[in-house]
This record gives structure tokens, sequence and C-alpha cells, in this order.
């Protein structure tokens, strides 16, 4: 039998003084779920935004249109904040991923799929023309270069700074 109008107030009321009673207790359960459930959490997260994707970029393109003014206020105000923030993103695996794959595009690689690309760049330790060992870094002569053709685009493979320049 469903419950009455003053059945469901009562209710409400008494669920309000629970947690505001045992507010440190259910806090510290929160915390126990979330840590004993992090991969379970993170899947459904993922799941979500995946299922709502468009409807998010919509959103965000809506609030940035809408919001200029207090967004242009907040990097103002908080300049050294998010300079510190971006910083320690650049030095996270994804932060240099996103850096490198977006210094790609400016060189004009083109690929169906980055990641990928990523992968076998990071994969590679010997160059696929010469066979030094390459390393890691802006200078010497091994350093590890994405080859690609200037004209189409297209990747070709890992190479050496001095193969890739013996390429061109």
């Amino acid at each position: 039998m469903p419950l009455t109008e003053a059945q469901k107030e009562k209710k409400k009321e008494y669920n309000k003084q629970y947690r505001e009673a045992n507010k440190e207790k259910l806090k510290e359960q929160k915390k126990e779920y979330k840590e004993a459930n992090k991969n379970k959490i993170a899947e459904c997260q993922k799941k979500w935004y995946l299922e709502n994707k468009e409807q998010i970029k919509q959103q965000t393109k809506e609030y940035r249109e809408n919001n200029k003014e207090k967004i242009k206020e907040y990097r103002e105000n908080n300049k050294e904040k998010i300079k510190e923030q971006t910083k320690e993103y650049k030095q996270t695996e994804t932060g240099i991923k996103c850096q490198r794959i977006s210094k790609w595009k400016q060189y004009g690689v083109i690929s169906d799929d980055y990641n990928k690309l990523y992968n076998i760049y990071i994969n590679t330790t010997n160059c696929e023309e010469c066979n030094i060992e390459l390393v890691e870094g802006m200078y010497g002569k091994n350093k590890k270069c994405l080859d690609h053709c200037h004209k189409t685009g297209e990747f070709r493979n890992v190479l050496c700074q001095t193969c890739n320049v013996k390429r061109r």
C-alpha cells in the first residue's frame, strides 16, 4: 500500500534528521565505499560519459558562451593556480601524451588512431632504418622522431634524428 502525503513528509523529515545527526558516520561510510569500489565507480562513470558525450559537449559549449565574463574573471583571479595545475598536468603520463600528439598534429601528421600511433612511438626502442638505440629528449643524433610524409601527413616510421633528416 502506497504512503500517504503525511507519511511521506514524516519519512522525509526523519531522514533529514538522521543525516544531520550522523554526518561523520555517513561521510566515513561513503569514503570506505568509494575506496572499496574504485574500479566499479570508474567504469560506471566512463559508461555514463560515453552515453552522454554529445549532451555534455553541448552543455559545455552553451555554458562557455553564456559565461564568458565569469570564465575570464576566474582565469584572471587564478593565474598562478592555473599555471601550477598546468605545469603539474604536463608532467603526468597523460599530459605528456597529449602534448606529443598535439605537436604531431601541428607538424601535419594525420592519423585515424593517434592512441595507436602513440603506442607504436613509445614502444619503439630502435631506429627502424639504422637500428641505433633511440633516446627520448629534445637533442641528439639518436633522438626519437616520428617520420611522416610531408605531402599526405601519413605516418611512415619511428626513426632517429639522423635518418629522419636524410629522408626529407
